[in-house]
């Protein structure tokens, strides 16, 4: 086993996903190891930043060692937009979100019936391009909530209405899918492991499915709510009616991962992927294992840790991986609200959240990094003095 100290020095690994809003999973780490060494100037600090599958997932990888490629994909309006995915020895990280994101969206504007994962598809493409033979899709923060139909179409399915033209954009034209054919898809997809990585696992219709729980986030109505449920059940059921994958349709709906950014994880299924959490997949993705061995010490954390966090989130998955083998670890978060216990049952000995050095919420995601520094510095002095 590698040693986890080198002349008396501590190895400390920052697995840290970004804390949204204020700062990059890279900062996350920038900032932690700045503290750490202002109390011990020798520490030893590798740092790996990690994502789960959402927003960031493509940063990470490439912060990873991962080449970052740029494509001009349609963003979720149509429009085009530069989009990244990471590429490495034959496998992509693509990342849903890079395309077809809220953060997307021109400001204060959301569009829960039209907005399409078209773009999510000619990323795919690109990596197919680039010669991948695995690819790990990603997907969260999205826009969308249209099915992975705009992505299918991308790779050359065709969803047509009773007069024979393409359906709207967006899962509100699915209403009025009268065909569907997959035959056309893409073939280099028979022969690539896609693998989805997604932290939630709702089907794709239904009281937990993807409009019901996350379409209001995307602006959807209870009215939107209920006519993209309607849709997407609609659109399960013609593509039943088809042959090949789509004759499992009902079976990919109802699979856990399925209503995973706005249904993009059963279009994605309906191209041969494998359901992961999408932490484990990144830790693999990004050599976490090797990098676990080396560590006394793990850092991880994310912008809240919250109830959230237990159920699939970066953070847990580290700490999870971490004290299978272990290792100790701590969290620093921008607030905490999870007590000690419930902590301790993750695997995490303490949580440092910014409000324990600047009680004004406001000002801890105005200032960050430099806050993030001052409890890098408490954790220090506590865990590796």
């Amino acid at each position: 086993m590698a040693d986890a100290a080198v002349d008396g020095a501590r190895r400390v690994l920052v697995a840290a996903d970004k804390f949204k809003g204020s700062l990059t999973a890279v900062e996350v780490a920038e900032r932690v190891t700045a503290g750490l060494r202002r109390v011990v100037p020798d520490v030893l600090v590798e740092a790996l930043p990690v994502a789960d599958g959402g927003d960031g997932t493509v940063a990470a990888a490439v912060a990873a060692g991962f080449e970052r490629r740029e494509v001009r994909v349609a963003g979720p309006l149509g429009d085009e937009v530069t989009a990244a995915y990471a590429l490495r020895e034959g496998t992509a990280v693509v990342e849903m979100a890079e395309a077809s994101g809220l953060y997307r969206l021109p400001e204060g504007v959301l569009a829960p019936l039209t907005a399409s994962t078209y773009g999510s598809g000619e990323l795919l493409r690109a990596a197919l391009d680039a010669g991948a033979r695995t690819i790990v899709f990603g997907v969260g923060g999205s826009a969308t909530t249209d099915g992975g139909a705009g992505m299918l179409a991308a790779l050359g399915a065709r969803f047509l209405d009773a007069d024979g033209k393409p359906v709207a954009a967006g899962g509100g034209g699915l209403a009025a899918l009268a065909s569907a054919d997959l035959s056309g898809l893409d073939p280099r997809l028979a022969d690539v492991e896609l693998v989805l990585a997604s932290d939630v696992d709702n089907p794709l219709t239904g009281p937990k499915g993807a409009p019901a729980v996350y379409g209001p986030q995307k602006g959807a109505s209870p009215d939107d709510v209920t006519a993209l449920d309607a849709a997407l059940a609609h659109f399960a059921k013609v593509l039943e009616g088809t042959q090949g994958v789509g004759a499992r349709a009902a079976e990919y709906a109802a699979s856990p991962g399925a209503g995973a950014a706005g249904g993009i994880g059963f279009g994605a299924m309906l191209l041969g992927a494998r359901f992961r959490p999408g932490i484990e997949v990144m830790l693999d993705v990004l050599g976490f294992a090797p990098a676990l061995e080396r560590a006394a010490l793990v850092i991880t954390g994310e912008g809240s840790l919250d109830e959230q966090t237990l159920h699939g989130k970066a953070p847990a998955g580290v700490a999870a991986a971490a004290r299978a083998a272990g290792k100790e670890v701590v969290a620093v978060c921008g607030r905490l609200a999870l007590p000690a216990e419930t902590l301790g049952r993750a695997g995490i000995r303490r949580a440092y959240p910014l409000t324990d050095v600047e009680p004004d919420v406001a000002k801890c995601i105005a200032d960050a990094g430099p806050i993030l520094e001052r409890v890098a510095e408490s954790i220090a002095r506590d865990f590796v003095a």
